[in-house]
Formats: C-alpha cells, sequence, structure tokens
C-alpha cells in the first residue's frame, strides 16, 4: 500500500552512467523526477514479479520514454506473464511507443543481461506466484599498477604502460617480454549489489547474494509476526539479516518492502531486530541514495 512518505517497490542502480531499474511500483516517476534522474537512460528494467504495488509503474515509465526522443531499445525482463501484461498495458492504453521494447521472460536460473565488464543474473525465489531475485556482479579489475617496476623492466612511460595495466604482454625497446603480473598487484575485485524481495527466506539466497556490497532486501515484518510472514510467503526483518550474516562478504543491507502497518517508529524497531544480527543494516527511504564504492 503506497502511503503519503512512503511509495511502493522500485530500486534504480545507477553504474557508469546507465540506469537498471527494480521494479517500479506506483509513484516511481515521482522520484526520477525527484532525483532529476534522465528516465531515458534506462537501458532495463527487472522485475520480481507481476503482482500491481511492484509494476503499476511501468506503463506510465513507457509512456514518458517516448516523450524524450530515446533512440536506445529498452528491455524488460521478469517472470512468466510479465511479457502479457506489457503487451495488454500497451494496447488497452493505447500507448504510443516510438522506441523498440524487447521483454524477456525467465524460466531458470542465470544470466539474462550482461554489458561490458558486468552481469545480471536471475534466480528464483519463493512467494504466492513466480518470483526472482537478481544480482549485478561486475569483472574483477587488474591489480595496482606500480611504474617504478615498469621502469625497472625497461618499458618507458606511455602507451605500453597503457597495455600492460590492460593486462597484455609487451615488449621492452631492449627486447624483453614484459608480463603484466611483474608490475600489477593483485586483481582486485569488482563491486556487486543484489535485490530481494516478496519471498520466504531459504539458504539459496545467501548462496546468490554472497559477496554484495549492497544488499537490497524485503524486510516486512518484526519477529513476533514470523509465522504470518510464512504464511503471506514474506520475511521477517530478522530473518533478512539472517540472510546477509550466513550469505559472507556482504558490506550493507537495505532493507526495503516493510508492511504499511509499520509507522516510522515502528520501523526503528524493524530495524533494531536486524542490527542485532547484521549491525551493517539500514532501512531505506524513498529517494535514499547508497554509493557503492571500490574495495581494494
Amino acid at each position: 500500500m503506497p502511503l503519503p512518505n512512503r511509495h511502493l517497490t522500485s530500486v534504480l542502480l545507477r553504474r557508469e552512467g546507465e540506469l537498471f531499474l527494480f521494479d517500479g511500483g506506483e509513484g516511481t516517476q515521482v522520484s526520477l523526477r525527484r532525483l532529476n534522474l534522465r528516465w531515458k537512460k534506462i537501458s532495463a528494467i527487472f522485475v520480481s514479479h507481476t503482482h500491481a504495488d511492484h509494476v503499476t509503474g511501468i506503463p506510465g515509465l513507457l509512456m514518458l520514454s517516448s516523450q524524450v526522443d530515446r533512440d536506445d531499445p529498452l528491455y524488460i525482463y521478469g517472470p512468466p506473464r510479465i511479457a502479457e501484461y506489457i503487451e495488454t498495458s500497451r494496447r488497452v492504453l493505447d500507448m504510443y511507443i516510438n522506441y523498440e521494447i524487447l521483454v524477456k521472460e525467465v524460466t531458470a536460473p542465470g544470466v539474462v543481461h550482461q554489458g561490458e565488464g558486468f552481469r545480471i543474473r536471475a534466480f528464483s525465489l519463493r512467494h504466492t506466484k513466480p518470483c526472482l531475485g537478481y544480482t549485478l556482479e561486475e569483472e574483477g579489475r587488474p591489480g595496482i599498477f606500480y611504474p617504478e617496476k615498469a621502469e625497472a623492466a625497461g618499458v618507458p612511460r606511455g602507451p605500453l604502460w597503457a597495455a600492460l595495466q590492460a593486462g597484455n604482454n609487451v615488449e621492452s625497446p631492449g627486447g624483453r617480454l614484459v608480463h603484466p603480473r611483474e608490475v600489477l598487484g593483485p586483481p582486485r575485485p569488482g563491486r556487486k549489489f543484489s535485490f530481494v524481495t516478496d519471498s520466504l527466506a531459504f539458504p539459496e539466497i545467501a548462496r546468490e547474494v554472497a559477496g554484495s556490497d549492497l544488499f537490497v532486501c524485503e524486510g516486512m515484518f518484526e519477529k513476533d509476526l514470523e509465522a504470518n510472514a510464512a504464511e503471506k510467503k514474506h520475511m521477517t526483518a530478522s530473518q533478512a539479516a539472517r540472510i546477509a550474516a550466513s550469505a559472507g562478504g556482504i558490506r550493507r543491507l537495505a532493507l526495503i518492502h516493510y508492511s504499511p502497518r509499520y509507522n516510522e517508529q515502528n520501523l526503528k524497531g524493524l530495524l533494531a531486530e536486524a542490527r542485532e544480527i547484521f549491525p551493517e543494516t539500514v532501512l531505506t527511504r524513498d529517494r535514499m541514495v547508497f554509493p557503492i564504492d571500490f574495495t581494494g
């Protein structure tokens, strides 16, 4: 249920100027405008499931994108029936669409979208209808470049340094073959983002989200309502924290998708329960921004 100070579920991830939208609940456009984000840069939308509170903001976004001279195609990924929802919305609302929309239904876990230096994987959740979680994971980065080692190996400053930093062997002016490992530190990890909402808690989620720099996960109920959560195939804030703790390598857990029964004061109780298990937990708010920095 949307509240005056809380819109429905939607997370926007920005990477190297490219935007990825995870779910698009009612009110998504409002937050995009308030953040002054260029929605024409959204290259893909990833839908967890086709319950109304996660998709009712998408038709407006599709129509809006026709007003900003969009040239690139828009990819939409989701579980079975997402294509039917998009096509029916277009037909019934008589949408004017002047760009290509490519809808892909996900029927098995695996990589669904990828680009230079990253891939986005979908995996199955357990809800009242088919539901997906997603991770975006970057490829590893080369190690730190040490100029003094390159000079010692006889490689002068210039294009050959760039080639070594890119992981290529080079030949020095003296005829010596120099390998990147001679001038670079150990490889450094890329970043990882995970998105999980509307699901029972089960062990396999931890395996999928392990190593996330930011793990966005529903924390719909307090722990005293765990039976209620299980009946509705949702999870508590404590269960989300246990997933984060058991996954390993998670830097921050960001709770989302709270029950409308909780006001701001009650939400502090959810946060306290989660932090007892996973201290690096925060409550998300509309238009909150999380920088995801590199490590190493």
